[in-house]
């Protein structure tokens, strides 16, 4: 079925924060079943799966960008119009409000029963390991880096928009699982400092979700919030010019 690139979008990017927030809740909130259980290996899995998922039933839509990251850096690669920027921004971040807060709905009891308001935080948004701004925003660039640099390399062209001059690349669908995997092994090997946002709407949106909620002692650490949303953009924009570069070799 194809849908206009917004709702495909917005669709897909509300099931991969469904999902992805889903797990973390699911490991970090009190008296869950895997409450238990290696927390790491089961989010950084459940996040390329939800990654995997969004894509597959976007792809054929928008290209399951789901990641302004990626739109900035497939257009800065020359491979998205430009003119489709702000619409896919848009869809992707309601997507992930909307997406968050399902999983909020999901767990509201567990929600309840947590009062340890930095697990409750961090089922919504990242945060690091180790405060250190620099080096925060350098392991956000560089893991999204990881992700739009091989992105642009798995991928083939695979949509075209009316009224768009170029050939517009995605996440195709028949490459799901490749960006899936990318996405689980920039968890595994490079997410232990900050969490591993990546993605600025996944990180922005469940932020401004978990501000609204009607909770006590409540720290949305907006301080440290400029960084998931700085550090993919750069990390995306050098993947998509360097992309560029290497092509016209």
């Amino acid at each position: 079925m194809i849908m206009h690139p917004f709702i495909a979008e917005f669709i897909g990017t509300t099931i991969l924060l469904l999902l992805g927030a889903g797990v973390v809740a699911n490991v970090k909130l009190k008296k869950t079943i895997a409450e238990a259980q290696n927390p790491w290996i089961l989010i950084t899995s459940a996040w390329g799966f939800a990654v995997f998922v969004g894509v597959f039933i976007s792809a054929q839509s928008s290209g399951a960008h789901l990641n302004p990251a990626v739109t900035v850096g497939l257009a800065m690669a020359g491979k998205f119009s430009w003119s489709l920027v702000p619409m896919y921004f848009g869809a992707q971040l309601l997507g992930a409000m909307l997406g968050s807060w399902l999983a909020y709905l999901t767990y509201i009891d567990h929600y309840k029963a947590t009062k340890d308001e930095d697990a409750v935080r961090s089922t919504f948004c990242t945060g690091p390991a180790i405060r250190n701004i620099k080096n925060n925003l350098f392991s956000e660039g560089i893991g999204t880096f990881i992700l739009v640099f091989g992105a642009l390399f798995i991928v083939s062209p695979n949509i075209e928009i009316a009224g768009t001059e170029v050939e517009n690349f995605g996440l195709g669908a028949l490459d799901a699982l490749p960006i899936g995997i990318v996405v689980w092994v920039i968890g595994i090997a490079l997410g232990g400092t900050t969490g591993y946002a990546i993605n600025p709407a996944r990180d922005f949106g469940p932020r401004l979700i978990y501000q609204m909620l009607p909770r006590k002692n409540k720290n949305a650490d907006w301080s440290y919030a400029w960084v998931p949303i700085v550090g993919p953009f750069i990390g995306g924009s050098i993947a998509g010019l360097l992309y560029s570069i290497i092509a016209h070799f």
